[in-house]
């Protein structure tokens, strides 16, 4: 199955000259997403996680499912203010600004096994901070995977962990 027919792309969104790349036409074709659960399960997998660790917000619709197939635990990477504290954060930068985000505390142990999990690598910044996050609270991160990947935006480059993809556009 090419899961790369079930992306629909939507020019001009969220605002002129972005061209988004929609994951709702891949959520609603049961056969589609369960192939890419599976998908995932192969390249997540080979890392033996104990916890998998999802960005806000689509993310989560992507670690969640997984880490029910994997029998693995789910945790949250939210931006400030979502989540019942106490919370750890981390602040990183952007081409034009900053940004954080933040994960309860205590929801990782040291020393236990992650791969951070999001719909789209596009540049890598938040997929990096992320992964500081985790290391942050004592956690091995083992891995990034993701649906789709702009590989044109280089955005694995700026990981220092292995990044999985399962559909990559080239521009």
């Amino acid at each position: 199955m090419d899961l790369r027919e079930h992306i629909r792309q939507v020019p001009d969104f969220p605002k002129p000259g972005i061209l988004f790349y929609d994951i709702s036409t891949l959520l609603a074709h049961p056969d589609a997403w369960q192939e890419t659960v599976r998908q995932l399960e192969v390249n997540v997998g080979q890392y033996q996680p104990h916890v998998l660790a999802g960005i806000e917000s689509r993310g989560f619709l992507v670690a969640a499912p997984l880490a029910l197939q994997l029998n693995l635990g789910f945790v949250m990477l939210r931006k400030p203010g979502k989540l019942p504290g106490p919370n750890v954060s981390y602040t990183y930068d952007l081409e034009y600004g900053s940004d954080t985000i933040e994960i309860q505390e205590g929801s990782v142990q040291p020393g236990q096994r992650v791969v951070v999990l999001d719909d789209l690598l596009a540049t890598g910044g938040t997929m990096q901070a992320s992964v500081e996050l985790l290391r942050k609270l004592g956690a091995d991160v083992r891995a990034a995977a993701c649906i789709i990947e702009l590989s044109f935006l280089k955005g694995r480059e700026r990981l220092d962990v292995p990044a999985h993809s399962l559909i990559a556009f080239e521009s």
